[in-house]
């Protein structure tokens, strides 16, 4: 189901689209709306973010405007350029790298600084019992005052 409908794409134009652009802008809406989820997440009908509904009516928009890809068009001593087509992207559906940033931070699924648990190969987590220090696979450090640090082994011993 695309994010949104062909009354708001067609409400974007500044043209009255002929029956074969309304055949093309449905499939376009639904172009847009997989590569969405795909760069984003499948977000359900209801609860679509309004900026999604946005980025894919800009897509269809920006499609509509230029089917074939034409990067540029020359007429007489006119020259209309087309400057947010990327080569490979021109006569499809895309998404700008700023659009996919911004489906990415949407959806929660951009690259970013995290923290895992890292343990040697073949060794057991052991978890630790919450409000209760315990000093089973703490490794003292080298200096007065500081905090063990863990180092957690096999269960055959301590280090």
């Amino acid at each position: 189901m695309p994010y949104a409908t062909l009354d708001e794409l067609t409400g974007r134009l500044d043209w009255e689209p002929d029956e074969d652009e309304l055949r093309i802008a449905v499939t376009a809406l639904e172009d847009a709306s997989d590569l969405a989820a795909t760069y984003g997440r499948e977000w359900p009908e209801e609860r679509t973010p309004r900026l999604v509904k946005t980025l894919v009516l800009k897509a269809a928009v920006r499609y509509l405007r230029n089917p074939n890809g034409y990067t540029q068009s020359r007429a007489g001593d006119e020259t209309l350029g087309w400057s947010d087509a990327h080569g490979r992207d021109a006569g499809s559906i895309y998404f700008t790298r700023e659009e996919i940033r911004l489906l990415e931070d949407l959806a929660g699924t951009r690259p970013g600084l995290t923290s895992v648990t890292v343990s040697a190969w073949g060794t057991k987590i052991r978890p630790r019992p919450v409000g209760r220090v315990s000093s089973e696979g703490l490794v003292p450090v080298d200096y007065d005052g500081g905090a063990s640090f863990p180092l957690f082994n096999d269960d055959g011993g301590p280090w």
